[in-house]
C-alpha cells in the first residue's frame, strides 16, 4: 500500500497543462523546420533573465528535434514564448516601430507578455485582452507556433507554473525541462520512436 501511494505521488507533476489548441486546421507535420524567437526580435518578459530564456529555448528545441524537426533561422515556423506576469503598473508601454504595445497601461493584474508581440499575428488579440488575462495566472508559460511568413497562428499551449512556489524565482533547469515536456504533452506531432 505504501509503495502504491509513493508511486502515485512520484508520478504527479507540479506542472499542469492549461491550454493546448491547434488553430486554422494546421497540420504541423507539414513543417520540417522551426525557429525559436530570439531576444533581438522582441523583449524578454520582465523578471526573465537571459539564462532562463536559454533554458526554456533549449527545452523547446529538444522537444522539436525529438519529433523530427530541424532548427533553421529561415524557417517560416516561429515559436514564440510568453510568460504571464503580474503587472503592478505600466508606466511606459513598449511600442515597436509601427507595431502594437506589448501591454496597455496602466494595468493592474496578470498579463501574458510575449517576446514577439502577439498582435503581429493574432487578429483581435488586444481587443480580447481582458478575456485572455482572465485565464492566466502568474508564472504560466505559453508557447505559440506561427507561420510567420503568412502571420497565421498554428498552435498554442500553456503550462503552469514555472515560477517556484509563486515566487519571482524561476524553477531550476530540470523543472523548466519538465514544464516544457508538459507543454508538449498534447502536441499533434508525436515523438520519433527512439525517443518514446
Amino acid at each position: 500500500m505504501v509503495l502504491a501511494v509513493m508511486a502515485i505521488l512520484s508520478s504527479c507533476s507540479p506542472y499542469n497543462l492549461v491550454t493546448s489548441t491547434t488553430y486554422n486546421d494546421a497540420d504541423l507535420s507539414n513543417y520540417s523546420t522551426f525557429r525559436i524567437v530570439t531576444p533581438d526580435e522582441g523583449k524578454l518578459p520582465p523578471g526573465m533573465a537571459m539564462v532562463t530564456y536559454y533554458n526554456i529555448a533549449a527545452a523547446i528545441r529538444e522537444q522539436m528535434v525529438d519529433r523530427g524537426f530541424r532548427e533553421d533561422p529561415a524557417s517560416p515556423l516561429l515559436i514564440n514564448i510568453g510568460l504571464t506576469i503580474k503587472q503592478q503598473i505600466a508606466t511606459e508601454p513598449a511600442i515597436p516601430p509601427g507595431g502594437y504595445p506589448y501591454y496597455w497601461g496602466p494595468y493592474h493584474g496578470y498579463a501574458p507578455w510575449f517576446m514577439y508581440p502577439r498582435g503581429y499575428y493574432w487578429p483581435g488579440y488586444y481587443a480580447n485582452a481582458q478575456v485572455i488575462t482572465g485565464v492566466y495566472r502568474e508564472g504560466v508559460l505559453t508557447m505559440d507556433m506561427v507561420n510567420i511568413a503568412q502571420k497565421v497562428p498554428l498552435f498554442s499551449a500553456s503550462v503552469g507554473t514555472i515560477l517556484d512556489n509563486g515566487d519571482t524565482q524561476f524553477r531550476n533547469l530540470q523543472g523548466i525541462a519538465e514544464a516544457v515536456q508538459t507543454l508538449f504533452s498534447k502536441f499533434p506531432v508525436p515523438l520519433l520512436p527512439q525517443y518514446r
